[in-house]
């Protein structure tokens, strides 16, 4: 008898050990992991520059609270804004948090409380997080939640005209939904939400939790719709693995998120600082993410290729390496992929997300690939 709460729906798998793009479970199976801990491990697993870190840096001293001066954080936060139109950082321990900050800054400095996202979108469990997010599943059984959010249909720039006013905060989005089955909306949807919010003084927060730190082939998912953000959230990638999420934002909301407006023990410590910007200085290179893209559209390409011909395939789409396969029977699929040693996760009902290591090599998604294929030929007949 486990004495843990059954919280989570776990396979039958535990991962002792792993390296690069490959784990091994408690029997040494080898798989192949395209699932990167959820978008986390980015870098693989026990990618050395990241080892040696946070070795070097637990060496010297891992917690001071944010009472003090950390240089750590403040090199971050730059390399984190540079490259971009947003001006600071706050730092936290996970996305739930990034995004409690997000929404207490945009009401704080707009002193108003409407905030619209979208059905099918994904913010987060804590309770904030979990009333910002559009899938219902997520919210039964908790009673009241806040009642200040408005959601939306994803992509329906006319209802989204039709709400959206003065008594608006924010608007809040991934703009490619991960957990709501990498959904993308029309380029047309990305610039009618800009035009809003400029045009009704509200903000634009943008979850980047799963899409941002090189996901999709640029350092955040935003770039591809040529967006300007107030706000942007982010973890999973951020760390490879060890804990922290980060808000950025403009410099113009500084005067709203003073000394006592906000905190966190733990969070932007020089231990999880220290590791996060050894994977920046890797990810954050124009040529490494160069090569995200390239990988990213060549292993879409190939999926469209080799899987097209099955009738139960009903779209392909994805950026950079965030890639989902909508089909019939998902989940038995997943099973299947995993027993020939791929490790896949779902997106939504109807949807296999592959999420490689960022660092992923051409020979790793081609094993994957012909991997995928094998499990729709013993599940499948092929279109005639």
């Amino acid at each position: 008898m486990s004495a843990l709460f059954p919280t989570y729906k776990r396979k039958q798998i535990q991962l002792k050990k792993g390296n690069g793009s490959y784990v091994y479970d408690q029997d040494n199976k080898k798989y192949l992991d395209f699932t990167s801990g959820i978008a986390v491990t980015s870098l693989g697993h026990c990618h050395p520059e990241v080892v040696t870190a946070l070795q070097k840096q637990s060496d010297c001293i891992w917690h001071t609270s944010n009472l003090f001066e950390i240089q750590q954080q403040e090199q971050l936060a730059l390399t984190l804004v540079n490259h971009t139109y947003l001006d600071l950082a706050f730092f936290c321990n996970s996305g739930a948090e990034a995004n409690e900050a997000a929404i207490k800054l945009a009401k704080k400095f707009t002193k108003k409380n409407k905030i619209i996202t979208f059905n099918d979108s994904f913010h987060g469990r804590t309770f904030g997080s979990m009333s910002a997010t559009g899938q219902q599943k997520i919210k039964e059984g908790y009673g009241p939640l806040v009642s200040t959010f408005i959601h939306l249909p994803w992509n329906d720039i006319e209802q989204l005209k039709n709400q959206a006013d003065n008594d608006t905060a924010a608007i809040m989005m991934e703009v490619i939904q991960g957990e709501g089955g990498i959904k993308i909306a029309d380029l047309d949807f990305y610039k009618e939400v800009q035009e809003i919010c400029k045009k009704n003084d509200i903000l634009l927060v943008i979850d980047e939790v799963q899409t941002g730190i090189g996901r999709t082939g640029k350092r955040y998912a935003y770039e591809h719709f040529g967006l300007d953000p107030d706000i942007v959230t982010l973890a999973k990638g951020l760390g490879n693995g060890f804990p922290i999420g980060a808000m950025l934002g403009k410099r113009k909301l500084a005067e709203a998120f003073g000394p006592g407006s906000h905190g966190t023990t733990f969070g932007g410590n020089p231990l999880a600082c220290a590791v996060s910007q050894s994977v920046l200085n890797i990810i954050f290179d124009d040529e490494f993410l160069n090569e995200v893209d390239r990988k990213g559209k060549n292993f879409k390409e190939h999926l469209e290729k080799h899987l097209i011909k099955f009738s139960s395939v009903k779209e392909i789409r994805g950026e950079g390496l965030l890639i989902g396969i909508e089909c019939e029977n998902a989940g038995e699929l997943i099973i299947n992929i995993e027993k020939q040693g791929l490790l896949t996760v779902p997106a939504g009902e109807h949807v296999i997300r592959l999420l490689p290591p960022l660092n992923v090599t051409d020979e790793e998604l081609s094993i994957a690939l012909n991997t995928i294929q094998r499990a729709f030929n013993n599940k499948y007949e092929t279109v005639t």
